[in-house]
This record gives C-alpha cells, sequence and structure tokens, in this order.
C-alpha cells in the first residue's frame, strides 16, 4: 500500500496556484469570453500573466476579450495579487468554519510571515483594507472617466485599472494602455498610488497604521518606507534625464507631460506594467535602467514581483559594510543576521543565474535583439508586463519559456527562501578552509 503524499506549504500553494492558471486558461477559451477564436497557448499566456499580476499579453485585452473574459481577467488578478490563501479564509470565516493548523500553516507561507501568531488576522484586514483601497481608486478614477464615458463604461473601467494598479499587474483595456492619460493628474496621481501602496506590502501598511511614530516602526518598515521613496525618486529623474531628448518617448511632450509621463514610468517598473509612453521606443540606457528597477522589484508581502526591495538594500548595506571593513551589517542601529544576509545573496544570485539562461535560451528561439529579450525576461520574472513590443511576436516555445519565467517570478523566490529559512541543523563541524576570491 503506497504511502499518501505530503507536500509542505510552498509545494501545496504551487498546486493551488497552478490549479488557478489551468481554470483562469480554460475560461478565457471559452467562447462566450472572446470576440474572436484565440490560441489555447494564448489563453493559458494570459490567463499565467493574470494570475501572476504580470500584464503581459500576446494579443490586446481590450479587444480580444468579451465583459466576461474582461470579468474573468479581473478575478485572476484580484486572486493572484492578495494571494489564493486569503481569499480562502475568507470563505472559511463567512462560513462559520474553525481554521486548523495546516491552514494556518499555509496562511504564514502565503504571507511570508516569521510566525504562525495572527496570520488569520492579518488575512482579514489585508482583504479589508485592499477593499478599502480599492474603493477608494474606483472614486478617484470615476471623477475622470464617468464624465468621458458615461456611468455604465465609465465605472466598469474604473473598477477594472484599478484592480490592476492595487495588484501591480500592467493589464489596460486600450492597444496603448494608458497612453493617451499621459498628462492627466488624476489618472496619474491614482494609478501610482495605488501601485505603491499595493507594492510596499501590506505589514508596511499595516504597522504604519497601527504605531503611527517613527521610532517604534519596525526595521524593516523604515527601510521599506525610505528605498522606496529614494527608488521612486531616483527612477523618475533618470528616467526625465535619458528620455527629455527622444522624439518618440518624451521630446514630442510638453514640458507638464513630460514631468508626468517620467514619474508613471519611474513608478511603474517596480513591478506595475502600465505605460504611457511607447516602451519600445526607448533608448538602450533608460531601457537597461528599467531593467535593474524590474529586477529589484517591491515590497515583501506586497502584491509585486522582483527579488524585493528590501533583498536589494541588505545586499547593498552588506556590501557597504564588507568594504568599511566591518564584521557585521548595521542598519539604523540594528545588527543585521548573516542567514538573512546569505538568503538575499541566494535570491539574488539564483534569479540572475535563472534569468540569464532563459534569456540565452530565447536567443536560440526569437528573431529579436539581446535587450529587447532580457527586457522581456526580466519583466516576467518581476511580474512587471512591461514590454519593448516583444511579446506578440514571441514563438510558441518563447511564449511557453515566459510562462515559466513568470510562474517562477511568481512561485520561485517563494520556495528559495522557505528552503533556505528551514535548514538542517547539524553537530557536525568541520574544520576552515581557505578560497581565493576576487
Amino acid at each position: 500500500m503506497t504511502k499518501p503524499l505530503k507536500l509542505n506549504p510552498p509545494q501545496l500553494l504551487a498546486l493551488m496556484f497552478l490549479f488557478l492558471v489551468v481554470v483562469g486558461g480554460v475560461l478565457l477559451k471559452l467562447p462566450i469570453a472572446t470576440e474572436r477564436e484565440i490560441s489555447w497557448l494564448d489563453a493559458l499566456f494570459l490567463s499565467t500573466s493574470a494570475a501572476t499580476v504580470t500584464g503581459l499579453a500576446p494579443i490586446d485585452p481590450g479587444s480580444t476579450f468579451t465583459t466576461f473574459g474582461e470579468i474573468v481577467l479581473m478575478v485572476l488578478i484580484q486572486v493572484g495579487g492578495l494571494g489564493i490563501m486569503t481569499f480562502a479564509v475568507l470563505v472559511v470565516i463567512v462560513l462559520g468554519k474553525k481554521i486548523g493548523m495546516k491552514q494556518r500553516m499555509l496562511m504564514q507561507e502565503a504571507l511570508n510571515q516569521p510566525s504562525l501568531g495572527g496570520v488569520i488576522r492579518l488575512a482579514r484586514n489585508v482583504l479589508l483594507f485592499s477593499l478599502f483601497m480599492e474603493l477608494v481608486g474606483v472614486a478617484l478614477l470615476a471623477i475622470d472617466w464617468v464624465p468621458k464615458m458615461g456611468w455604465t463604461k465609465g465605472l466598469y473601467y474604473s473598477l477594472f485599472h484599478t484592480i490592476a494598479s492595487f495588484n501591480n499587474a500592467g493589464f489596460a483595456l486600450w492597444p496603448d494602455n494608458l497612453s493617451k492619460f499621459v498628462g492627466d493628474p488624476i489618472v496619474n496621481i491614482t494609478v501610482t498610488s495605488l501601485i505603491i501602496v499595493g507594492g510596499l506590502g501590506f505589514t508596511v501598511v499595516f504597522d504604519v497604521l497601527y504605531q503611527r511614530r517613527w521610532r517604534k516602526l519596525s526595521i524593516h518598515t523604515k527601510l521599506m518606507l525610505v528605498m522606496t521613496l529614494v527608488m521612486n525618486v531616483l527612477a523618475t529623474v533618470v528616467f526625465f534625464l535619458l528620455e527629455h531628448h527622444n522624439p518618440k518617448t518624451l521630446g514630442s511632450l510638453s514640458l507638464s507631460e513630460q514631468l508626468w509621463a517620467s514619474y508613471f514610468q519611474g513608478i511603474t517598473p517596480r513591478t506595475a506594467g502600465f505605460n504611457t509612453i511607447d516602451v519600445g521606443s526607448l533608448d538602450q540606457p533608460t531601457a537597461m535602467f528599467m531593467i535593474f528597477l524590474m529586477f529589484v522589484g517591491a515590497g515583501s508581502t506586497s502584491t509585486g514581483g522582483g527579488i524585493k526591495l528590501t533583498t536589494f538594500a541588505v545586499i547593498v548595506f552588506a556590501v557597504l559594510s564588507f568594504l568599511k571593513g566591518k564584521e557585521e551589517t548595521v542598519i539604523w542601529q540594528r545588527t543585521i543576521r548573516h542567514t538573512i544576509i546569505l538568503r538575499a545573496l541566494a535570491i539574488a544570485s539564483m534569479s540572475m543565474l535563472f534569468i540569464f539562461v532563459v534569456t540565452l535560451a530565447l536567443t536560440l528561439t526569437e528573431d529579436a535583439s539581446v535587450l529587447a529579450l532580457l527586457f522581456e525576461v526580466v519583466s516576467a520574472f518581476g511580474t512587471v508586463g512591461l514590454s519593448m513590443n516583444m511579446t506578440p511576436h514571441l514563438s510558441s516555445v518563447g511564449k511557453l519559456l515566459i510562462i515559466v519565467v513568470m510562474l517562477f517570478g511568481k512561485l520561485g523566490p517563494l520556495t528559495l527562501v522557505y528552503s533556505i529559512a528551514k535548514p538542517k541543523k547539524t553537530n557536525i563541524r568541520y574544520p576552515n578552509g581557505d578560497i581565493l576570491t576576487g
């Protein structure tokens, strides 16, 4: 008699996520979901892109899908962004059932929490806070869009793009994404605000709401807030300086539109994927800079992807400490444990190696520049959704590879962190050995 297969929390979450992707693909393939027939591969690609809150699309969602198909995309984005287990907890709470230890362990893994304590309360708060933010987003966008489109279409478009913004997915219902709103203050501020809040991470948001004083905030929250501000300001300034002479992007716009576009494109590479200019026309230095932003990504326990901003920050501080000859890495009078530094290095190293291998594979299957392919791969890994007009031209093999990258970007780091954070203890110690490096 065979023993039942036992899955640990990351493996079970991965299976649940894959099931969501498959179901989404089947629903998107239904005749009721599309205006014209699409292939099974495109349906699976779009389902994966929505569930991983990426936003890459080989076809235009706005003209391809019916209202039913667009609602399927919305549901996939919402569930993928907030997490399957978060919604499962909501269902259990509504039904009045008790939540067992196994479910709590899954919630701990899904929300990337260090302990089981308070994970159910956190899941409930995540849902309530997300609903509140999305209602605010719909109301603000409706102020701009209802007078232009009418009540029904205006509210519907506001809802779709609010869900996509807060969950850091780059899907839009216009062929040119949000380019027609390049100088619109309401759209720019609303969408970027939802992106920033969704990308901070729920633990950071709740820490700020509960503590309200800087000195009481956790070191993680302080680091996320400071690094988010620094990265957003840096990205906006660099984008403007690199692109303001490019007639295909900022050069043809007025100064105010250039500033809005620079701000918007400085925010969106942090895993959101919306664009108000033609990303395919970016100059090479700008594209490389955006690749860096997409690789770094958003915050832990957020709706975004990438290696995570705190992972990048820990590596930077550790390198600076090494260059200064310090034995310990200290951030704001707090010593960072070596296990955290090793975990950050492992995540970044494995991610870079994975990106290199997939990009190399795409150079064999696709007829495109290495820069465009690297941009596509990093965008998929960071669950961003920006593309240098590459996605519609991918071959079948290329699409399959990008699907794998999107899944890895959503699930890979989670499993990697789990395996590194749960080392097998041993009492065996070996003598030191020296290896020449550098």
